[in-house]
């Protein structure tokens, strides 16, 4: 069947592929398509990515880096779930996302791994595990719900589809599973049926299913229905069914009953199966789909089979419903999307045609509203009519498909019906059938409301109004106004009849409603006359309309300027204004006059309400001026004031300041400019400068920055107004810095009086000039002397402040300075009271009136720098007296006592106030011993050393250095660059430590001593200490200290002190004596305090004499000492010694070593002697393992053997591998049969040429490894019985394979290899890898077998490596076969074209030249063809016909000059209508003169070189020819041409067919005269009549006449009269309408009476007439309507009242 023709239309929507999918992720586990909406695609390569495909942008993918096991894209909306296995869990983590708002919604880990989820709806996931299914709602924090558990049927299925239905009260669980054994192709099916309400399931063997609903007759809520498909085998018998089932039936209702048909599958597909199955709910159609891409449509009512097809060659994965179009898309393996719809033009054909099942025709029409069953529905009303079954008849004209009963036909004819005595009319009948079913069209609207009108039953029309059941049309309206005007209103707005509309809202003077409804519906009304007809009773609502109108879009329709005159005419001023500032808010430029008219009326008649406009500063395109002007006269100063913009109206309206308010002539001069405010301001103050005096102070303190304060300072400077100047510069202080305005405003407080002023910013101001002001102040003798006294004190001028005061004799202010303002500067005072020479009982008194206030420290050296210290005794005692701690108190005071030597020494030893480096530096030059009982009390160490060296007082320095026991104060005077260090270390040595009982202080000079790396002086003074008998001489740190200092400066020393001294650190000493390499003293040290082990250590490790450290171990006899006598030997390579002295030592503990160092020497015999001595001490596997391979090397195998059945914790795997590795093989052998390791005692059988027994081992230990080492070995011995044992439990494991079967064939055991893998091949656990092995082998080395083994295990085989190995071996047949079943289809294409001999087959080409990608392999399969098989290139053209470029293959098959060859190829796919195929056609049918089909060729396509074609035919032999060359010509538009060819082969009737459709006058009229020149008389009259909208009547008549031709112009004559006389008359008609309706405006002009008022002289002196009421012409009226043209039908156009004037002849 045509695909045109077909029920059911199959579209590619997009190939996954041409958006960049790359096919090997074209899977079920990687692509999902959850609805119509979106297709989503996870990748994995070459980064894990996820594609969403948007249906409605599929070119367009959203790609982005997501890492998941499986994503869906929510059926509604771009939400993404995403699912992804926990790393090192069988958990699952689930993710769901917003992709537009880049939002996670939900997240949850399942504690299961989830085998499958699908949304079941857009709110919730279905979540499927091995146990359970879930659902997880993304509303909302909730978990995933468990909802039931898997059935016993679906245990090990792979799940393949979930689904709820509408009211998600049923859910089904489909899954699959391997076939029966006694037909494994079959997948069998599954499903588990459950229901919520019930809480129970149901278990049925189905492969796909689905649920809808569907309403049944006499039951007005919709069932529920399942539909499910099944393949099953029972006994050999496949049966296919469908069924359809209702679930939950209604108790007491209408129910649908069970349906069931059979699935007939064609012989090909006999291992076929349901895949998917889809419901259209638009069309009642069921849908089933089966993997290799069968279609099957039933119906859903009767579960009749509508349609079979197959829809796709690839298999198809993946199906989802298309609700919007009532079909479904499908998506393939090869990656196609396509989508079937319903052909609705040609199923209900197909249906009653082809089926002939008219009952399911009508039915589907009448359900999916499809045209096609008109005449089955006609012609059964027809019947049900004559039978008189109205209700019936009511019912299928109401269901009828498209309505095509619902005519005013039907209408009449049941209104033909009589009523009954007693029964319903029968048209009421059809109206309620019509009513139940939906909504009627306007003429049954109108039937049924005549109806209800005449019964007076309007509350029935309101109801159906309401419920949207009539259709509203103009005459419902009118025939409902007769009895509502309000439901007329509705029906008129819902039949948008505007006009009516209109006048509705009129009449109900709803004049608002009138314009949002025109501006809903596009409608203009007349505004002007609706405004004025308004305003003449409800002025108020005249100007609530005219405002509407200025918010209409796109402006109002009425000019502003006409609207306020029609208010200011009828004098409603305030209306007026009301209207103007609403529609004047935008403030545009092209408003200036109505914001200047707004302004002048309200100024002339109410200024308070212009002041209120002109404040608000709405306006700002006015005329300013004439505003200035009126302001002026109405008293607004101000406003004139902000309006004139010259300097001279400015200053004769400002100095009315008693009239204008202060703030705003202030605000006012914050507009003008500089110059022109100075200027004002002058004015202002010559006028009355103390009344003007505030405002202008205030004008300054705004506007200084703008004026200038140097400006405003001048300006009251010019006037000597100090006081305008204090109080401007008082606003602007606080923000100033400029010294000069501080000094000004100080300066213009003084002289206004204001002193506490200038002492206020005196003391607080940071900016004025301290140096002026004080000059100023000092000037201006103020009585009050606290300014001055706040400059000098901030700015340091107190002694010029004391002298000042002290002049002026104004010594209160003096002692009120020192006592409260700053005591601080009382030194300063005093010492300028003793320049001025002031009294001294003056000071005094001054000093003791601050006392403790007084700073002590600047007051004496005030004093002491004039030599008047004395003066202060009395005020210092008196300090001390109250218990004064200040150091100054009682430095000051110890200086008065040193100059007066009043016992000195005691103040400064037991005074503990003063500062001792203050005082001793006033004491050095005095007395050097008194600076250093400073010093010594302070602790002042370098100022006493100083004085100490300077003055030679080394041994007053050495008890210091000594006492004070300081790190520093040591290194210091040790440093070599002081030159007086040897004169203080004899003062130390000689002096001060003999002196001392102190350890401490002893111990400090020691480590004084050495830190100065001084080691003999160090010696020197130990040796006093400690040799001499002295309180030291015992001392354990002194003792050590002499002898390691010796060790250090005196080596040869340092035995005698060994001798002599017993109290000393032996050990530390010792290692210290090691350190320095005195090895004998340290031996001595070590043997002195029975040290032996580090004793003999040091003979061992130092003096390296083994014999003395032998001879001292024989002496001693300690065990530790022989150990480390032991570890020297060892260490020395004397093994055998070493073992004899670990032995003697009983030491255990370096077995390690001594293991390690027998093996080396090989001296096993003595290793065994200590190992059976260290075993029973230890029990180490090192130990153990190490005795046993000992006895392995001395070839003792019995005591191995005795060994190891012994309790024992070597490490026998451990020891058994080491003897391996040694080739110790009969040992390993006995260690490896103990410990049952049987894959290393298989391998160590190998290595005895113990086969068999290898082979025995191996099967023991059944591992990999083993096997292949055991086969390997028994291949090289050539022991290929055993070897192929070996082999076959190797092969069975895929990353074996290959290592095996190259070690075969690198040793050319080839036959043994086959034999091997054939044996392979029926091994339970047989896996791709020996299939594709095996073929492999095959190829290489036995061809014949190849084919057989590949078509009998195609589907084990890994394709790509045995086409690799197929490449290598050249066998092009089995590669083409194996590109063909990877789906290859480029490569095997290439193959057969390039191996032809080998490889083609005609049918076989033709399925896989098809399915390629590369476009360019079908041309290169021309070629192929032409070449090689050229009788059958039609036939591959035809298979190619849709894929291939046609201008392309024929330019092909021009050049090689067979065109005729593919003719039947270029006729086929002409309807493309493809200009080469056209041209080489037309060509073919020129040569083969095969006219017929060339004129069809030229009428059909018209894609061609028509003018070549014309020109190269136009002068053929035949005529046919040439007259398709005038046509063409014609068709082309040359028309002369196309008549000159027609007239030279007298075909007359095509000259006259072109002539009359060119259109061209003077052509048609050449015509006429040619058929005159001929004398073809019949001719002239046919042309009259073909050409009669061309010729004109008097060029016809003329020629008529002259050539006495006129009985065959007549006919012509006849019709050109008739329709000239009609045009006439309407004209006649239009005119006088024309001037009725004009008389008719004038009238209506002529009753509107402009009215004046008393603003006329604001107003123009006439308003501009409405729109359309009256022009310039005719006094006002209207001028004569255009006359259109009456040109057409041949006519000339006629003129305007009047005959058409006469031509010549």
């Amino acid at each position: 069947m045509a695909a045109a023709n077909a029920p059911i239309a199959m579209q590619e929507v997009l190939t996954l592929p041409s958006i960049g999918i790359n096919p090997q992720f074209i899977t079920f586990t990687h692509v999902t398509m959850e609805s119509d909406k979106y297709i989503c695609v996870r990748e994995t390569t070459p980064q894990n990515s996820v594609v969403i495909v948007d249906m409605n942008m599929p070119m367009q993918p959203l790609r982005r880096p997501i890492t998941a096991d499986s994503a869906l894209m929510n059926p509604n909306s771009r939400i993404l779930a995403l699912k992804a296995q926990i790393p090192a869990t069988t958990q699952d983590h689930l993710q769901v996302f917003n992709i537009e708002a880049k939002t996670k919604i939900k997240s949850h880990q399942m504690p299961e791994p989830v085998v499958f989820w699908k949304w079941i709806t857009p709110k919730t996931l279905g979540l499927i595990t091995q146990t359970s299914v879930y659902h997880w709602s993304i509303e909302g924090e909730s978990e995933p719900v468990k909802v039931f558990d898997r059935a016993a049927n679906l245990m090990n299925n792979q799940i393949i589809n979930y689904r709820c239905d509408s009211s998600e009260k049923w859910l089904v669980l489909i899954g699959i599973a391997p076939g029966s054994p006694e037909k494994p192709q079959l997948v069998k099916g599954n499903m588990q049926l459950f229901s919520v309400d019930q809480q129970r399931s149901q278990a049925l063997e189905a492969h796909a299913a689905s649920f809808t609903t569907f309403k049944v007759f006499g039951n007005e809520n919709p069932s529920i229905l399942i539909s499910f498909a099944s393949k099953t085998i029972n006994a050999g018998q496949i049966t296919s069914k469908l069924h359809v089932i209702e679930l939950g039936a209604q108790p007491g209702k209408s129910g649908f009953t069970k349906k069931q048909a059979d699935l007939f599958f064609p012989p090909d597909f006999a291992d076929d199966f349901p895949v998917a199955m889809q419901i259209s709910q638009k069309y009642s159609l069921i849908y089933v789909i089966t993997k290799l891409g069968l279609l099957f449509v039933y119906d859903l009512e009767t579960a009749s089979a509508v349609y079979r097809n197959r829809i796709s060659p690839d298999p198809i994965f993946l199906t989802s419903e298309a609700p919007s179009v009532g079909g479904f898309y499908a998506v393939n393996r090869r990656g196609q999307v396509l989508r079937a719809t319903v052909n609705e033009s040609t199923i209900i054909p197909f249906i009653s045609g082809q089926l002939n099942n008219l009952e399911l025709a009508v039915n589907l029409a009448k359900r999916g509203n499809l045209p096609g069953a008109e005449n089955l529905v006609v012609q059964r009303f027809q019947e049900l009519f004559s039978q008189t079954k109205y209700k019936e008849a009511a019912e299928l004209a109401a269901e009828s498909p498209q309505g095509i009963l619902r005519t005013p036909e039907t209408v009449a004819k049941f209104q033909s019906v009589p009523v009954q005595p007693g029964q319903t009319p029968p048209l009421l009948q059809y109206f309620g059938t019509l009513l139940t079913r939906g909504k009627l069209n306007a003429f049954e609207s109108l039937e049924l409301s005549r109806l209800v009108v005449n019964q007076n039953k309007k509350n029935l029309l309101e109801n159906w109004l309401a419920e949207d059941k009539l259709e509203c049309s103009e005459e419902l309206g009118d025939l409902v106004k007769t009895v509502d005007n309000d439901l007329a209103l509705k029906i008129y707005i819902k039949a948008r009849v505007t006009p009516k509309v209109v006048a509705a809202f009129a009449e109900r003077r709803e004049f608002d409603k009138i314009l949002i409804y025109s501006k809903q519906v596009g409608y203009t009304p007349d505004y002007l006359f609706l405004l004025q007809t308004i305003l003449r009773t409800d002025p108020q609502g005249a100007v609530n309309f005219a405002l509407m109108m200025s918010q209409m879009e796109g402006g109002c329709p009425v000019d502003f300027n006409t609207i306020t005159d029609l208010f200011l005419q009828r004098n409603l001023i305030r209306e007026a204004t009301a209207f103007l500032l609403d529609v004047l808010k935008p403030n545009l430029p092209e408003h200036a006059f109505l914001q200047t008219k707004v302004l002048e009326i309200n100024l002339v008649t109410y200024p308070n309400v212009a002041d209120a406009i002109l404040a608000n500063g709405m306006f700002s395109h006015y005329d300013r001026p004439r505003i200035a002007q009126l302001c002026e006269k109405a008293g607004l100063y101000i406003r004139a004031l902000q309006h004139y913009s010259e300097l001279p109206d400015i200053k004769r309206v400002i100095v009315n300041t008693h009239a204008i308010e202060p703030q705003a002539l202030v605000e006012f001069f914050g507009t003008l400019s500089k110059e022109w405010a100075l200027e004002c301001m002058k004015d202002l103050l010559l006028v009355n400068l103390r009344g003007n005096l505030q405002i202008i102070v205030q004008t300054a303190k705004e506007y200084s920055e703008q004026l200038g304060v140097d400006g405003c300072i001048k300006l009251f400077e010019q006037f000597k107004s100090y006081e305008g100047l204090y109080f401007f510069l008082g606003s602007y202080l606080s923000s100033s810095e400029d010294p000069d305005i501080h000094f000004k405003y100080i300066e213009a407080a003084a002289k206004t009086g204001q002193l506490k002023e200038v002492e206020r910013v005196t003391r607080e101001s940071n900016f004025y000039d301290p140096e002026k002001t004080k000059n100023f102040l000092m000037e201006a003798k103020l009585p009050d002397a606290r300014p001055l006294i706040n400059v000098c004190d901030r700015f340091g001028f107190v002694p010029d402040l004391t002298h000042y005061l002290y002049t002026n004799n104004m010594l209160r202010y003096i002692e009120g300075y020192v006592q409260k303002v700053n005591p601080g500067n009382a030194p300063l005072v005093v010492g300028q009271l003793l320049d001025d020479e002031c009294p001294e009982d003056f000071i005094k008194g001054l000093i003791l009136s601050v006392r403790s206030l007084l700073p002590v420290e600047p007051l004496v050296a005030e004093c002491e720098k004039r030599n008047r210290l004395r003066l202060l005794t009395q005020f210092l005692e008196h300090l001390v007296s109250e218990g004064s701690q200040d150091v100054h108190v009682h430095n000051a005071l110890g200086k008065i006592i040193i100059d007066s030597n009043n016992n000195p020494e005691h103040f400064l030893t037991t005074n503990p106030y003063y500062d001792s480096r203050v005082v001793g530096k006033y004491c050095e030059k005095r007395d050097p011993t008194l600076a250093v009982v400073a010093y010594r009390r302070g602790q002042c160490d370098d100022e006493l050393i100083n004085v100490t060296n300077k003055n030679s007082l080394f041994k007053l320095q050495a008890r210091y250095v000594v006492e004070r026991m300081d790190a520093d104060m040591w290194e210091k005077v040790l440093q070599p660059e002081n030159e007086y260090r040897r004169q203080l270390i004899d003062q130390v040595v000689s002096t001060a430590l003999p002196e001392s009982k102190s350890p401490e202080q002893v111990s400090a000079a020691v480590k004084a001593f050495m830190t100065a790396d001084l080691p003999h002086e160090l010696i020197e003074l130990l040796e006093k200490i400690v040799l001499q008998n002295s309180a030291f001489s015992g001392n354990f740190n002194l003792q050590n200290l002499l002898i390691l200092t010796a060790i250090k400066a005196d080596p040869p020393r340092v035995m005698d002190y060994i001798n002599r001294l017993d109290n000393f650190d032996g050990p530390a000493v010792g290692e210290v004596a090691v350190e320095a390499q005195l090895y004998e003293e340290a031996f001595a040290i070590f043997k002195k305090f029975n040290l032996n082990v580090q004793a003999v250590n040091v003979l061992l490790d130092n003096i390296q004499s083994i014999e003395r450290a032998v001879e001292f171990a024989f002496r001693v006899e300690e065990d530790a000492v022989w150990s480390q006598v032991a570890k020297a030997q060892l260490r020395e390579g004397l093994v055998s010694d070493a073992i004899e002295s670990f032995i003697r030592a009983d030491d255990e503990t370096q077995f390690h070593d001594v293991i390690r160092a027998a093996e080396d020497a090989n001296v096993y015999h003595d290793l065994v002697k200590y190992l059976l001595m260290v075993r029973q001490k230890l029990k180490e596997p090192k130990v153990d393992g190490e005795l046993i391979f000992a006895y392995a090397k001395i070839d003792r195998l019995g005591d191995i053997e005795e060994f190891i059945l012994m309790p024992n914790v070597a490490n026998l795997q451990t020891v058994g591998d080491r003897l391996f590795e040694d080739a110790l093989y009969e040992a390993a052998k006995i260690i490896f049969a103990f410990i049952s390791n049987w894959a290393k005692l298989a391998c160590t059988l190998v290595k005895l040429k113990q086969f068999q027994g290898a082979v025995d081992a191996a099967r023991k230990a059944n591992s990999s490894k083993t096997w292949k080492e055991v086969c390997f070995a028994c291949v090289d011995a050539e022991e290929f019985r055993l070897a192929q044992i070996c082999g076959l439990n190797i092969i069975i494991q895929v990353d074996d394979l290959e290592e095996v079967s190259e070690y075969y064939q690198n040793r050319g055991c080839f036959n043994e290899l086959i034999s091997l893998m054939e044996s392979g091949l029926g091994l339970e656990r047989a896996h791709m890898g020996i299939f594709t092995e095996l073929g492999v082998l095959y190829a290489r080395y036995r061809p014949e077998k190849l084919m057989e083994h590949i078509k009998l295990f195609s589907t084990r085989l890994n394709i790509p490596k045995l086409i690799r190995a197929c490449d290598e071996q050249q066998h092009w047949k089995e590669l083409t076969y194996l590109y063909i079943q990877y789906d290859e289809f480029d490569n095997a294409a290439t193959t057969i074209m390039n191996h032809s001999p080998d490889a083609w087959d005609h049918m076989q080409f033709k399925d896989v030249i098809v399915k390629v990608a590369n476009v360019e392999l079908y041309y290169k399969a021309v070629h192929f063809y032409l070449q090689e098989h050229p009788d059958l290139i039609n036939d591959a053209l035809h298979v190619l016909a849709l894929r291939v470029d046609h201008t392309r293959v024929v330019d092909i098959m021009r050049k090689a000059g067979y065109l005729h060859l593919v003719k039947p190829y270029m006729v086929a796919v002409q309807s493309n209508n493809v200009a080469a195929v056209n041209e080489a056609l037309n060509e073919i049918y020129v040569e083969e003169e095969d006219y017929e089909r060339l004129r069809e060729s030229v009428d059909l396509h018209d894609n061609f070189d028509q003018i070549g074609l014309a020109q190269r035919i136009e002068k053929h032999e035949l005529l046919e020819m040439r007259r398709i060359a005038a046509y063409i010509y014609k068709k082309a538009g040359r028309w002369k041409q196309s008549i000159a060819l027609s007239k030279k082969d007298k075909l007359y009737k095509d000259a006259m067919e072109t002539g009359s459709q060119s259109g061209d006058r003077e052509l048609s009229e050449e015509l006429l005269v040619y058929f005159i020149e001929q004398g073809k008389k019949e001719c002239f009259a046919a042309c009259l009549f073909i050409c009669y909208d061309l010729i004109r009547p008097d060029v016809a008549l003329e020629l008529a006449w002259i050539n006495n031709m006129i009985d065959f112009a007549f006919p012509y004559l006849l019709q050109f009269i008739r329709e000239y006389a009609s045009k006439v008359d309407e004209l006649v008609k239009y005119n006088i309408e024309s001037q009725n309706e004009v008389k008719a405006k004038e009238k209506e002009e002529k009753d509107l009476v402009a009215q004046q008022n008393m603003y006329a002289q604001l107003l123009p002196l006439a308003l501009p007439a409405p729109p359309g009421m009256g022009g310039p012409t005719m006094g006002g009226g209207y001028g004569p309507p255009p006359i259109p043209s009456m040109g057409g039908m041949g006519m000339p156009p006629m003129p305007q009242f009047g005959m058409p004037p006469m031509g010549s002849y």
